[in-house]
């Protein structure tokens, strides 16, 4: 056991994925903590809680599907769309995670591919990733999301905090 969570089982490729729900919320709010902790990102639980609430209550433009094993969440794919003028609308897999003790298992390729399965059905033209490197070395990231098919454009975000 894990933190709580029963370690991953003969078989978590076949874990069941399914789109999150509001009853999920205590459950996406661990992973999310998790994650952000493991990235270095510093968004209060009370901004996430918010952030979450918000997604789920809108299933036309997000998806949260939550990865499970054992009746524990073990990770969750974010993704969004949105309209732009050059390319219509856009998926963006904008929150990936997947705990330690179950990666290289396949579960985030399952996750991607539900991801680009939800996008499809959004009639999304191309599915984005945002890498943030957040002081680290994300090298073996990138070429994972490239193995996936996503290709480096060379395009840079730039951020203003309003």
């Amino acid at each position: 056991m894990i933190d709580g969570v029963a370690g991953p089982s003969e078989i978590t490729a076949a874990s069941p994925l399914r789109a999150a729900g509001l009853d999920d919320l205590s459950e996406l709010m661990r992973l999310a903590r998790e994650f952000y902790d493991e990235d270095g990102f510093t968004t209060r639980d009370a901004e996430l809680d918010h952030n979450l609430r918000a997604l789920l209550a809108d299933r036309s433009s997000a998806r949260i599907c939550l990865a499970v094993d054992n009746g524990s969440g073990i990770g969750f794919a974010l993704t969004t769309c949105r309209v732009v003028l050059e390319s219509g609308v856009v998926a963006e897999l904008q929150d990936l995670y997947v705990m330690p003790a179950y990666r290289r298992h396949g579960v985030g390729t399952r996750l991607i591919n539900d991801a680009i399965s939800w996008a499809k059905a959004q009639q999304a033209s191309s599915l984005e990733v945002v890498v943030a490197p957040n002081g680290r070395d994300v090298s073996r990231l990138l070429s994972y999301y490239r193995a996936k098919g996503l290709v480096d454009e060379g395009r840079r975000l730039l951020n203003l905090v309003l």
